[in-house]
C-alpha cells in the first residue's frame, strides 16, 4: 500500500485531517524495548500545531493513545497501533474546496484518483496532519538507535533565502539535542528571528513562504546499504517524499557538486587519532555507492510554500468546468517548514533502523546483501 513503508520495521499510516483521528501501525518492532512516553511526546510536541503564531490556530494535544503493542512502558512483540485524536477541526472552513480545487494542493489529484470521493476537509489522507504519526513512529525509532549509539538532527536550513548556520563537518548529539529544545529549530538564533521576521511578513500579507530542512544522522557504521537501488539514498528519498511539501532533496553537496571539480569534490581519506578510516570533508554526505562510508550522513530537503493562502488565485469549478478566483479562509501556516524539522528527523530514523534491522538479520541467516 502507499501508505506504508519500511521492509522488517513497517510503518503504516490512517486516517485523515479531519476525520475521529490519525494514527499509525508499526510492524516489526523488537519485544521487550522501553519506550520514553515522555521524551516521545517531547518531540511531538515539536511538531505540533497551535502553539505559536507562526503556525495555523488549530490547537491540537497530539497525544498518542496505544491501543495494542505496548504493555508496562515496553514493546510486547505485537505490531503497535496508536490513534492521535483529532480535536480542533473546522470542517466548513472546506466546503467550497470540494468543487474549488486549492492550485499547488492535492484537492484536485484526489479527486480525479478517487473519483470524487475522497474526503478533501483540510486535505484529509494528504494532509500535514498525518506527519503526527509519522513523528510518534520515527520517535520510537530513534530512541532505538539512540541506545546504539546513532543519532540523527535536524535544523531549518533556510527560509525564503535566509539561510542558517550550516551543520559542521561532524555534528554532535548535543547540537542535536540543543536545537531540539528550541522554540525555533536553527543554530544561530540571529538568523532565526530573520526567518521569524519573514514569516510574519509573509502572513501579514496572507502569503506564504517555504524553507530548507538540513538533517544528519552520525554514529552509522560504514558498509550499511546497498548498491544501486537499494542504497541508503534511495530507502531515504523514498519515505522523505512521503512527507507532504517536500520537493527536493539532496546529499552532501548536493547540486553544489555539479559545478565543482573533481579536485574539490572529491572527499580526501585520513586515518584519525583513533585509527579509524575517515575523510577530511564530506562532500558525499557520508554515502559511497548507496552505502555508508562512516562520514555522518547529511542531506537537505526542499519544502514548498504552504499552498493554502489569504490572496485571490485563480482556479476552476469541477462540477461546471469554469474558471473561478478562489480565497481560502481557515486556519493555515505560513510556513510549514519549522514544523517539518522533527518530521523529517523522525523519518530519517525509520529507515535508518530498518535498513541496520534487515543488516542484522543477514548476518544471522548468514547471508550477504
Amino acid at each position: 500500500m502507499s501508505s506504508e513503508f519500511g521492509n522488517l520495521l513497517r510503518i503504516s499510516l490512517f486516517g485523515e485531517s479531519h476525520g475521529r483521528a490519525v494514527g499509525v501501525l508499526i510492524g516489526g518492532l523488537p519485544a521487550g524495548i522501553k519506550v520514553d512516553l515522555e521524551a516521545l511526546q517531547q518531540l511531538m510536541d515539536r511538531r505540533r500545531p497551535g502553539k505559536d503564531p507562526l503556525s495555523t490556530a488549530r490547537r491540537e494535544p497530539d497525544r498518542p493513545r496505544f491501543l495494542s503493542g505496548i504493555t508496562g512502558g515496553r514493546t510486547n512483540g505485537s505490531p503497535l497501533c496508536a490513534v492521535i485524536e483529532n480535536e480542533d477541526v473546522r470542517s466548513s472552513d472546506y466546503e467550497a474546496l470540494q468543487d474549488q480545487p486549492r492550485p499547488a494542493h492535492a484537492d484536485y489529484t484526489a479527486h480525479v484518483k478517487w473519483r470524487g470521493w475522497a474526503d478533501g476537509r483540510g486535505g484529509g489522507h494528504l494532509s500535514g496532519r498525518l506527519t503526527a504519526p509519522l513523528c510518534l513512529a520515527g520517535g520510537i525509532a530513534g530512541q532505538i538507535l539512540a541506545r546504539r549509539g546513532i543519532y540523527t538532527g535536524a535544523h531549518l536550513a533556510a527560509v525564503d533565502g535566509i539561510c542558517d548556520e550550516p551543520f559542521p563537518l561532524l555534528p554532535t548529539k548535543e547540537l542535536f539535542e540543543e536545537i531540539a529544545q528550541k522554540a525555533f529549530p536553527v543554530i544561530d538564533e540571529r538568523r532565526g528571528r530573520q526567518m521569524q521576521a519573514r514569516i510574519t511578513e509573509a502572513a501579514a500579507e496572507a502569503d506564504s513562504v517555504g524553507g530548507v530542512i538540513e538533517c544528519a544522522a552520525t554514529g552509522l557504521p560504514a558498509g550499511l546499504g546497498a548498491p544501486h537501488f537499494g542504497g541508503v539514498e534511495n530507502r531515504l528519498a523514498a519515505a522523505l517524499f512521503g512527507i507532504p511539501a517536500v520537493k527536493g532533496l539532496e546529499f552532501g553537496a548536493g547540486f553544489k557538486s555539479a559545478a565543482m571539480r573533481g579536485s574539490q569534490n572529491n572527499d580526501p581519506f585520513i586515518v584519525d587519532e583513533e585509527g579509524c578510516i575517515r575523510t577530511e570533508s564530506n562532500h558525499s554526505g557520508g554515502i559511497l555507492g548507496g552505502i555508508t562510508s562512516g562520514m555522518p550522513l547529511l542531506f537537505r530537503v526542499a519544502i514548498k510554500p504552504t499552498p493554502s493562502i489569504g490572496l485571490p488565485q485563480q482556479t476552476v469549478s469541477l462540477s461546471r468546468r469554469e474558471p473561478r478566483t478562489l480565497t481560502i479562509a481557515g486556519r493555515h501556516d505560513p510556513c510549514i517548514a519549522h514544523r517539518a524539522v522533527p518530521v523529517v528527523e523522525a523519518v530519517t530514523a525509520a529507515v535508518l533502523l530498518d535498513m541496520i534491522m534487515e543488516g542484522e538479520s543477514d548476518e544471522v541467516n548468514g547471508t550477504e546483501k
